[in-house]
Protein backbone atom coordinates (compact mmCIF):
# COMPACT_ATOMS: atom_id res chain seq x y z
CA UNK A 1 0.00 0.00 0.00
CA UNK A 2 1.26 3.48 -0.87
CA UNK A 3 2.35 5.64 2.10
CA UNK A 4 0.24 8.60 0.96
CA UNK A 5 -2.90 6.46 0.75
CA UNK A 6 -2.19 5.03 4.18
CA UNK A 7 -1.69 8.51 5.70
CA UNK A 8 -4.93 9.73 4.09
CA UNK A 9 -6.83 6.77 5.51
CA UNK A 10 -5.50 7.36 9.04
CA UNK A 11 -6.13 11.13 8.84
CA UNK A 12 -9.65 10.60 7.48
CA UNK A 13 -10.69 8.85 10.68
CA UNK A 14 -9.52 11.75 12.85
CA UNK A 15 -11.22 14.60 11.00
CA UNK A 16 -14.05 16.50 12.69
CA UNK A 17 -17.41 15.20 11.48
CA UNK A 18 -19.10 18.60 11.18
CA UNK A 19 -16.44 21.09 10.15
CA UNK A 20 -17.20 24.63 11.30
CA UNK A 21 -17.52 27.12 8.47
CA UNK A 22 -15.71 30.29 9.49
CA UNK A 23 -13.25 32.68 7.89
CA UNK A 24 -10.69 35.23 8.99
CA UNK A 25 -12.44 38.26 10.47
CA UNK A 26 -15.37 36.32 11.92
CA UNK A 27 -16.25 36.67 15.61
CA UNK A 28 -16.37 33.17 17.05
CA UNK A 29 -16.97 31.40 20.35
CA UNK A 30 -14.72 28.35 20.77
CA UNK A 31 -15.94 25.78 23.30
CA UNK A 32 -12.96 23.84 24.66
CA UNK A 33 -12.90 20.88 27.02
CA UNK A 34 -10.77 21.57 30.10
CA UNK A 35 -9.73 18.75 32.44
CA UNK A 36 -9.16 19.71 36.07
CA UNK A 37 -8.24 16.70 38.16
CA UNK A 38 -10.91 14.11 37.48
CA UNK A 39 -13.53 16.64 36.35
CA UNK A 40 -14.08 17.90 32.83
CA UNK A 41 -15.83 21.15 31.93
CA UNK A 42 -16.39 23.37 28.90
CA UNK A 43 -14.61 26.73 28.74
CA UNK A 44 -15.57 29.35 26.13
CA UNK A 45 -13.02 31.60 24.41
CA UNK A 46 -14.70 34.32 22.34
CA UNK A 47 -12.90 36.64 19.95
CA UNK A 48 -11.99 37.48 16.34
CA UNK A 49 -10.26 34.97 14.07
CA UNK A 50 -7.06 36.73 12.99
CA UNK A 51 -5.47 33.91 11.02
CA UNK A 52 -5.78 30.37 9.71
CA UNK A 53 -2.78 28.25 8.82
CA UNK A 54 -2.03 24.72 7.72
CA UNK A 55 -4.32 22.31 5.95
CA UNK A 56 -5.90 18.98 6.58
CA UNK A 57 -5.44 17.55 10.03
CA UNK A 58 -2.73 20.12 10.87
CA UNK A 59 -4.97 23.16 10.32
CA UNK A 60 -4.98 25.71 13.16
CA UNK A 61 -6.66 29.06 13.69
CA UNK A 62 -5.79 31.99 15.95
CA UNK A 63 -8.45 33.81 17.96
CA UNK A 64 -7.77 37.21 19.57
CA UNK A 65 -9.75 39.03 22.22
CA UNK A 66 -9.22 41.91 24.64
CA UNK A 67 -9.33 40.85 28.28
CA UNK A 68 -9.03 43.58 30.97
CA UNK A 69 -7.37 45.91 28.48
CA UNK A 70 -4.76 43.36 27.40
CA UNK A 71 -4.78 41.46 24.11
CA UNK A 72 -4.98 37.67 24.46
CA UNK A 73 -4.49 35.22 21.60
CA UNK A 74 -5.00 31.48 21.51
CA UNK A 75 -4.19 29.03 18.77
CA UNK A 76 -6.64 26.16 18.35
CA UNK A 77 -6.24 23.03 16.22
CA UNK A 78 -9.35 22.82 14.03
CA UNK A 79 -9.76 19.05 14.27
CA UNK A 80 -8.74 18.60 17.92
CA UNK A 81 -10.99 16.47 20.14
CA UNK A 82 -10.45 19.12 22.87
CA UNK A 83 -12.37 21.67 20.77
CA UNK A 84 -16.00 20.82 21.45
CA UNK A 85 -17.63 23.22 18.98
CA UNK A 86 -17.07 26.51 17.18
CA UNK A 87 -19.94 29.01 16.98
CA UNK A 88 -19.81 31.92 14.56
CA UNK A 89 -21.31 34.98 16.28
CA UNK A 90 -20.98 37.34 13.34
CA UNK A 91 -19.27 37.25 9.99
CA UNK A 92 -16.62 39.82 9.20
CA UNK A 93 -15.67 41.32 5.86
CA UNK A 94 -11.88 41.58 5.51
CA UNK A 95 -9.50 41.91 2.60
CA UNK A 96 -6.50 40.13 4.12
CA UNK A 97 -5.57 36.58 5.03
CA UNK A 98 -4.02 37.55 8.39
CA UNK A 99 -5.24 40.35 10.65
CA UNK A 100 -2.03 40.90 12.59
CA UNK A 101 -2.53 44.67 12.34
CA UNK A 102 -5.16 44.35 15.09
CA UNK A 103 -2.31 43.75 17.55
CA UNK A 104 -1.20 47.37 17.27
CA UNK A 105 -4.62 48.84 17.98
CA UNK A 106 -6.06 49.78 21.35
CA UNK A 107 -9.57 50.17 22.71
CA UNK A 108 -12.59 49.62 20.51
CA UNK A 109 -10.49 49.72 17.32
CA UNK A 110 -8.65 46.56 18.39
CA UNK A 111 -11.70 44.44 17.61
CA UNK A 112 -13.06 46.52 14.74
CA UNK A 113 -13.79 44.30 11.74
CA UNK A 114 -16.45 45.43 9.31
CA UNK A 115 -19.53 43.25 9.41
CA UNK A 116 -20.27 41.34 6.24
CA UNK A 117 -23.20 42.65 4.19
CA UNK A 118 -25.45 39.75 3.34
CA UNK A 119 -28.19 39.63 0.78
CA UNK A 120 -30.73 39.09 3.55
CA UNK A 121 -29.67 42.32 5.30
CA UNK A 122 -29.93 44.28 2.05
CA UNK A 123 -33.44 42.95 1.43
CA UNK A 124 -34.54 43.83 4.96
CA UNK A 125 -33.19 47.36 4.61
CA UNK A 126 -35.12 47.95 1.37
Amino acid sequence: MNKAVLFDKIEGEQFRKEAAKFNVGDSVRVHTKVVEGDKERIQIFAGVVIGVRGRGLNQTFTVRRISYGEGVERIFPTHSPRVDKIEVEREGSVRRAKLTYLRGRIGKGAMAVKEKDTLRDKLLAA
